[in-house]
């Protein structure tokens, strides 16, 4: 099984991040996810971004909705987090922007189960 990182493989514009999650998903080997999003800089150069969509390079609706459409239930965390609000402490670790990262992707993850229910009901 693997720990499965968007950042770390996200950091890749070849690599299609929901495609992975789906290669992974169906055979069940993901044992939990880092999820956050990147912005490519150029070749080989990217940075970590808010985990907003717009805000990076990342689908983060489609990679939220890979993990639910392969059933994935296991532990998903917000990656890093960038230092805002003047915060202090160990850089990668920003509380504010993780707590927001979790948010939205928890909210994702609720739109994705409403759709799937009002779906399953047609």
């Amino acid at each position: 099984n693997i720990c499965l990182c968007t950042g770390s493989l996200g950091s890749n514009p070849d690599n299609n991040m929901p495609e992975i999650i789906r290669f992974f998903g169906e055979k069940n080997k993901i044992a939990c996810a880092h999820v956050r999003n990147v912005k490519y800089l150029g070749y080989r150069k990217f940075r970590e971004s808010a985990h907003f969509s717009p805000d990076g390079d990342l689908d983060m609706f489609e990679i939220m909705k890979a993990f639910y459409d392969t059933g994935f239930n296991g532990y998903i965390r917000p990656d890093h987090g960038r230092m805002i609000w003047d915060e202090e402490g160990r850089p990668g670790y920003g509380l504010y922007d993780r707590a927001l990262g979790l948010e939205y992707l928890t909210g994702l993850w609720e739109a994705i189960e409403k759709m799937d229910k009002i779906s399953k009901n047609k």
